[in-house]
This record gives structure tokens, sequence and C-alpha cells, in this order.
């Protein structure tokens, strides 16, 4: 594996020097005057060449590679770094043409149909053959080139669920190997039920009308597989040309967090370093406090969810990432576009480094006039004459050069780690699976994990603390990073867990262990009730805790409408203190009650319970509780966060990260209009300007501004 070598933060676009101005052929002397725009706009970085397969090789076995060297040596003369992409997620039409039977099938039979992007059954033979030629070809053509720092392998993976033939196939070797033989499977997934049990694997339905939920799981699971396997492959294809170790190019591919086939931890164990989408809505958007409600997305929808995406991007290695795509204009292939108000390209870049981006890249520099994308804008407007965007990118390079290598190393501070289940997430979607109600009452809900977990997200937020994300794989396993339920304990006081409906033995027993050792452990709605192949668990509920947390429940339902709660005085955030989307039917074993429903039926049970737990403590939330309320419960869980700054405004959020040589650096953020003033509780140094700061004195915050103090050097 290749480090990206610690140094700078990285300000810079995707440029695509091959998509000329609108009826007219490239312009050579472009590309110098873009070189020189970026350069006077603090931008050090570029990414290239990743979505025009048909403009490297334009027939089959007719390549054309040398259009991009102007292009890598001017952004050498100019001091830009290049990020060179595989050009694989877009198929050319002589190859559509040339093998029809590479085409994905969205269901059986069902073919996706060209026209689009990533249509192709990307495990196919043929398909492989030619993307190994021509990643050869491109990659082969620019190996040593001095402007590459690193590789980007294909684009956004895991887009798709594909059904083709070859791929089912597979699926029947994946279950062979995972179950053994056909009674074990028969035995795991309970096909007694309906009469679904098989003599053969062979005789296993397709899995496009399947309601089997434990299939449902599997087949998710080896999708994602599937996409680790494609990338991991162009990963080793990469490195056996230019090489790996130190002072080789590192490699990496562009993550799309919420793609249906992608699994990131375990995707990016074949790159260098994770590298992510973090696109966000602007505008009002931003504001905080926001009592907008929750909308899970591709895209970030609230403050909240800016840190969010970014925390997830920094556990897929528990590393330092990149951010290969963001924001610069308005975003969107239709009317909803929002262009940034002054101040929050500036804002959001912070946030994303205080949280462990080390470089942000903008898609992208010219604004195309033609295809899909032509109102997704970019630093460069249809006019092509630089104007407010460019000027606050020039603000943010500005504020980069002058901090300089200060932040290598660092790491983001935390007050809650939160635990984040792809396989919960994946059988929660299942249309066979208790969930929050959706549209269709018996239909899939594929946003429902995300609706369950991700308001404890959001509540740590809004109660002014840190987070950390974790994945199951980072606490149980060979390989886990934090396999030591003490140490963590120790490190982590306190652990959300929601929402984890598909969960192992060993990771119970691991959050038990972790909770007996000193660790806070607050159990959300669904969690602790399924085992890892999703079925329901032959124990008392919550499955492992009962006894331990002094609580225990049978029955829940879904909430059409929310539910009052009479809180305990420590947890009186809200107004209108209630129950949401789901509750649990908690009763009281010896835990105390912080909260109970006020309904005639619910009105019997508990909603929220705590309890110690040998030197730790459990806290059991049978709901989702109103975001006041969530937010009460998680603030009374931390005695001290990290980044304690009294006095702030609603506004303001300060934030922080330990540096490499121990200091602390704080990242202040005005979320709003107007301008705020809050006063500094320790002496700092503006990590920008150098100015002295005393504790005690003003720290000024326009509208949608930041700044970034440091403790000052011994």
């Amino acid at each position: 594996m290749t480090t990206p070598a610690p140094g700078r933060l990285h300000l810079g676009a995707a440029y695509y020097h091959e998509y000329p101005v609108a009826g007219a052929d490239p312009d050579p002397a472009r590309i110098e005057r873009d070189m020189a725009t970026m350069r006077a706009a603090g931008l050090t970085l570029i990414r290239v060449g990743e979505s025009v397969w048909s403009t490297w090789e334009p027939r089959d076995g007719e390549l054309e590679l040398g259009w991009l060297e102007p292009v890598l040596d001017a952004a050498h003369r100019h001091g830009i770094a290049v990020i060179l992409g595989t050009p694989t997620y877009a198929v050319p039409m002589w190859l559509a043409a040339k093998h029809p039977e590479i085409l994905g099938d969205s269901a059986t039979g069902h073919a996706i149909g060209w026209g689009a992007r990533q249509e192709m059954d990307f495990t196919h033979p043929a398909f492989r053959s030619h993307a190994e030629r021509v990643i050869r070809a491109v990659v082969g053509r620019y190996a040593g080139h001095p402007a590459i720092v690193g590789y980007q392998v294909d684009n956004e993976p895991g887009l798709r669920l594909l059904s083709n033939e070859g791929i089912f196939q597979g699926f029947l070797a994946f279950l062979e190997e995972a179950y053994g033989d056909v009674e074990t499977l028969n035995r795991e997934w309970g096909l007694v039920y309906w009469s679904h049990r098989l003599t053969s694997f062979d005789e296993l339905w397709r899995p496009d009308n399947n309601w089997q939920p434990q299939y449902e799981l599997a087949w998710r699971r080896y999708q994602s597989r599937l996409v680790d396997e494609y990338i991991a492959w162009q990963a080793a294809l990469v490195r056996s040309i230019v090489g790996e170790g130190e002072g080789a190019p590192f490699v990496t591919t562009c993550i799309s967090y919420e793609q249906v086939a992608v699994e990131d931890a375990a995707l990016s164990r074949a790159l260098d370093v994770a590298s992510c989408n973090a696109y966000y809505t602007a505008q009002d958007g931003l504001a905080h406090p926001s009592e907008a409600p929750m909308s899970p997305d591709w895209i970030a929808n609230g403050t909240w969810a800016v840190y969010e995406l970014a925390d997830l991007a920094y556990s897929s290695k528990q590393a330092e990432f990149w951010v290969t795509e963001t924001n610069a204009g308005g975003i969107g292939q239709s009317a909803y576009n929002l262009p940034p108000f002054d101040g929050q390209l500036r804002q959001v870049a912070w946030a994303l480094v205080s949280r462990g981006a080390r470089a942000i890249e903008y898609w992208h520099w010219h604004t195309l006039q033609y295809g899909a994308e032509t109102n997704w804008i970019g630093l460069i407007p249809h006019d092509g004459a630089p104007g407010r965007i460019v000027d606050e990118v020039a603000r943010i390079g500005a504020d980069f050069s002058a901090v300089g290598p200060l932040l290598a190393g660092a790491v983001p501070d935390a007050d809650v780690a939160f635990l984040y289940s792809s396989d919960s997430k994946w059988a929660l979607a299942a249309r066979q699976l208790q969930q929050p109600l959706g549209e269709d009452r018996m239909g899939d809900n594929r946003d429902a994990y995300r609706q369950l977990a991700l308001p404890f997200y959001r509540a740590a937020f809004d109660a002014g603390l840190q987070v950390s994300i974790v994945r199951p794989s980072q606490l149980v396993g060979a390989d886990a990073p934090f396999g030591d339920p003490v140490a963590f304990a120790a490190s982590r006081p306190v652990l959300v867990v929601a929402a984890d409906y598909a969960a192992s033995d060993a990771l119970l027993d691991w959050l038990a262990a972790y909770a007996q050792a000193g660790g806070h452990l607050v159990l959300g709605p669904r969690a602790a009730y399924g085992d890892s192949e999703a079925r329901a668990r032959a124990e008392v509920k919550p499955a492992r805790f009962a006894a331990l947390a002094g609580v225990s429940y049978q029955e829940f339902q879904s909430l059409a409408t929310p539910v009052p709660l009479a809180v305990d005085d420590a947890l009186a955030g809200s107004a209108t203190p209630a129950a949401t989307a789901w509750a649990e039917y908690l009763r009281p074993e010896g835990a105390t009650v912080l909260a109970a429903y006020d309904d005639p039926h619910l009105g019997g049970y508990a909603a929220i319970t705590s309890t110690a737990a040998g030197a730790g403590r459990i806290t059991v939330v049978g709901t989702v509780p109103d975001q006041g309320t969530a937010a009460a419960l998680l603030a009374s869980a931390v005695e001290a966060p990290v980044a304690a700054w009294p006095g702030l405004p609603a506004s303001v959020r300060a934030t922080s990260t330990t540096l490499a040589d121990g200091r602390r650096a704080f990242f202040l953020h005005h979320w709003g209009w107007g301008s705020a003033s809050v006063a500094a509780p320790v002496p700092l140094v503006d990590a920008v300007s150098g100015a002295v700061v005393a504790a005690g004195d003003a720290v000024e915050l326009g509208a949608w501004d930041v700044r970034v103090l440091v403790s000052p050097a011994p």
C-alpha cells in the first residue's frame, strides 16, 4: 500500500480539456490559461481522464493517448498535482455494439439499456478484457509522469444491483462456499417456510420476486463483494504498472456512499486512501440550528449531514480521506439548483477538513454546455469567465496555503462513537422486515436504517458533540482495529448503536463487554433484535442485553404520527417531547425510566430506560425521540465535551482535531446570517492570519464564516 505524502491541504477540481466549448474544437491555448487561473486561485490538484473511454479508444484497438500530455505537462509547470482516472465506468458505443452481451440486467432478462453510464456487467470476461487493455494503455502511457500523484480506478462504483445470468451463477457459487451444502442453507434461511426447501443450489429462485429476507441480505452482500473485487482488480492492475510502496503514486476511487452495492469499509481495503463525493444542499440547507425534517439522500441535507458524511468517509479506513467531488456552484440535472451563499464553500471545505479530509476537489472546472450534467455548475460558469465562485475558492486556496502542513497526521476529536452497519441497512431495506412506515405498507423502505439510526447522529450534532463512526468489522474480527472493548471504552466513553438489526453474536458480546468495562452503551430502536442472517432472535429483547440492561420487550409498532412522551428532567430538551417512527414496548425490570409514552395504549410502557452495567451503563431507547429530546439524551450522556467552548450562540459550532504534535485545532463555524462574537476560552492562534487570541478575547465571525484557531506552540 502507498500512503499519500503528508503535507499541505490540496484544493482542486476535476478538469476535462477534452470537453470543448460547444460547437468548437478543443483550444490548446485554453490549457495554459486554465492552469494559470487555477494557480492564481490556489488550486493544487486536478483529476483527469476518468470519463472518456471513447476518447482514449475511439475505435476497437485504435488508441489515441497523446491528447492528455499537454494537460499533464502544463499542470506540472504550474505546480498542480494530478490524479489520473481509469475510464471504465463509461463504456464506448463501439464496445456496446461489439459485445451486446456485456449489458447489465436490472432484473432477470431485463436489460438496463445503453445511453447513461455504468450500464454494463462489469464481471463479464469481454468487458474485463477490453477494460484491462485500455487501463494498461492509459496508465502505461503516463506512468512516471512527474505531475501524477495518484490514480482513481473507475468512478462511483456500485450504482446498480445486477441480475445477469453469470452473476446469478456466481451467487450460487458464493452461497455454496458460504454454507457448504444445501441442507445448511435450508436450515440457516428457514426455507421450510412456504415450501421453499431446496434439494440443490441450482433450485434457488431468482431474486426478482424474492420475499425471503435472508436471501435479500445474502444478495446484497454478494453484490457488494462483486464491487469490492472489481475495484481491487483495477487497483492491483494499476499497481502492477506503476509500482507501489514508498514514492509510488497512490490508488483510490471516488465513493458515492449510498450507492446500492457499496460497502465502503470492505471496498477501501484495496485502496491506499478512501475518497468520496461530498455533495450537499446549500443556501438555507446549511442553516444551524434547523428544524428541517431529516431526509436521507445521497446529497447531504443539513449541516449535521455534511459532518456525518465526512465522519463516514473517515471511518472507511479510520484514516484521513480525500474529497474527489463536491459542490462548486448549484448542482442538479434539473431546476433544483441552489448556488451557495457567499462564504458557504469556505465553510464546508473547512468542515470537511476538520473531520479528516486532506483534499477538497470540486466537480468541476468548466461547466458543460451540453450533456446530462449541463446544469451541474462548476467553478467556471457557462460563459467561461471566472466569477464569484472562483473568487471564493481563491480565498480557500489562500487559507490552505497559509495553514500549510499544520494538519498532517491530525486526528478528529470525538465525544461519541456511532456504529454504522451496512448489513443492517440492507436487512432493514427488505420488504419482509418490520420498519418505519414507508409509502407502501407492504413494500420496501430503502431508507429504513437511516431513518432509525441517523437521528441519533443528528442529536449528537445538535447537542454540540463530535462523533466518530465505527463499523462492525472494526470492532470484531481478526484484523479489527478496535477489537479491545476495554480500550475502546476508555477512548470512546459513549457508543450509540441504533437500528443494528443484523448483528452477529460476537458483536453483541463485544458491546456487552464494552458497557461492563465502563462504556455508556446507548441501544436504539431495532438494535439487538436480529442475528447475522437477519433472523429474529429467539430470546427476550433486547437480545443478550435484557438482564444486563434491566429492561425487556416483546411488542413493537410503527408510528404513523408522533406519540407524546413524559420525560425525566435530564431529557427536557423539547417543548413537546415525542416518540416518532417506531415504538418498542419497554418493560423496566430494574432500569430507571427516563421517558414513558403518554398515550392511552402505550402509556403502560417505557420509551427510554437506563441502568448501571458493570463499570458502565446501558441506556435503551425504544423509539426515535423528537429532535430536542434526542439531543438532550446525548448531551446528558457526555460528561465533558472535547471541544467545550462556553457561551456559543446557537448558530455557532466548535469542532476540533488533535494535531500530530499533541496540540489542538478548533474550527469555529457560524452557520447563519448576521454576525457572531464569542470569547476564546484559552489562548489561541489564528491558523490563517497568525494573529494571537488571548483567553477572553472576542473572536468575531461574519455571516457564513469560519475561523481556524490552534493552541500556541510551546
